[in-house]
């Protein structure tokens, strides 16, 4: 009993500074409240994240405003069409003394202090070095100098170059799929914040503007032990439970459980995804959901706010629909949501 108060506390206590985490983001970025608070969850969820967003939206102040916040490094490479697997672990060049040298690079020297780490427009870089970052990911670990590197806090994030085609190679389905969210980004629709981002000089140095956020507001070294305890803790009633195997019931085989959609046969619609790894990934988002709105059990609002972005991606349709597929995976979402009673 003692053990299981001690852990109340802390999440308590790891809550409050989790809502201070989110608050010094905001000194930094404005009209992105949404998109803060989705950030936080895949943090203590321990998810990699897909940011979709136009250029110059603010993806890269973001993360670095969340790097500094959690008091650990930032890393960040460009995906380019020549990238090779190995340009992500060193670099190598001609020394002073006219000879070959081979230096780890930033990725590998921060490894044990890096929470952040941002693979911009990934869709640059060749399906090789796209397989290097799903090891990464998946294992949070990559040999390199006959050594394996460790990233015990690591969170990758990525975004894809969605204007230009030509020299981009797409995400596979399963790429995507180790994703834990696909999160959009938009450029704000409050006008005030909008004001602010066009004529307030402070939004115009980068550099000054991450300043404002307080280094550390939550200790990066915490978030595993913080994960665990919110997966472990965060329960879940038995009405629940059958309201999100429903809902996954309803995506795998939408016809039956009652879904529709008025231009598009449902029956042949869905080719994959929705799979234990997607639910599972989705529970855990609800968890770490429910606890920064400090309840310690389940409700189905907890999962429905995050089911987009965590499952949208995770559902692949008949290619005949590929043009449209996110926007009728969305509408497919909405639709399950309809026809599953709520406990």
């Amino acid at each position: 009993m003692n053990d299981t108060l001690h852990v109340v506390q802390k999440l308590s206590d790891w809550r409050e500074r989790a809502l201070e985490f989110e608050q010094e983001i905001q000194k930094a970025v404005v009209g992105q409240a949404r998109v803060i608070r989705l950030v936080t969850i895949c943090i203590f969820a321990r998810g990699h994240v897909l940011i979709e967003g136009d250029v110059g939206v603010g993806k890269t102040t973001l993360l670095r405003s969340v790097s500094r916040a959690l008091g650990g490094d930032f890393a960040r490479v460009e995906g380019t069409v020549d990238m090779m697997p190995s340009d992500i672990l060193y670099h190598t060049y001609i020394g002073e003394d006219g000879r070959p040298r081979v230096d780890p690079s930033e990725l590998l020297r921060l490894a044990e202090t890096l929470p952040v780490f941002f693979f911009n427009e990934i869709n640059r870089a060749r399906p090789q070095v796209h397989s290097l970052l799903l090891r990464l990911m998946a294992e949070r670990s990559v040999s390199a100098f006959n050594h394996v590197h460790h990233f015990p806090y690591l969170n990758v994030f990525a975004d894809r170059n969605m204007v230009e085609r030509e020299e981009t190679f797409e995400l596979p389905a399963a790429a995507r799929d180790r994703f834990f969210m696909e999160i959009p980004m938009r450029a704000p629709t409050d006008e005030e914040a909008r004001r602010r981002l066009v004529f307030d000089p402070a939004f115009h140095d980068t550099e000054t503007l991450i300043e404002r956020v307080s280094s550390g507001s939550f200790d990066y070294r915490k978030t595993p032990e913080v994960a665990r305890a919110i997966q472990t803790h965060v329960k879940s009633s038995e009405a629940l439970e059958r309201y999100v195997l429903n809902l996954w019931q309803a995506l795998i085989q939408p016809s039956s459980a009652g879904v529709s959609l008025p231009d598009i046969d449902l029956s042949a619609l869905i080719k994959g995804g929705a799979s234990p790894r997607g639910l599972a990934a989705l529970v855990r988002a609800a968890r770490v959901r429910a606890w920064l709105e400090g309840r310690d059990y389940l409700i189905p609002e907890d999962v429905r706010d995050v089911f987009i972005e965590v499952m949208s991606h995770r559902i692949f349709v008949d290619p005949i629909h590929a043009l449209r597929g996110d926007d009728i995976v969305k509408r497919l979402c909405h639709a399950a949501f309809d026809a599953t009673p709520v406990p």
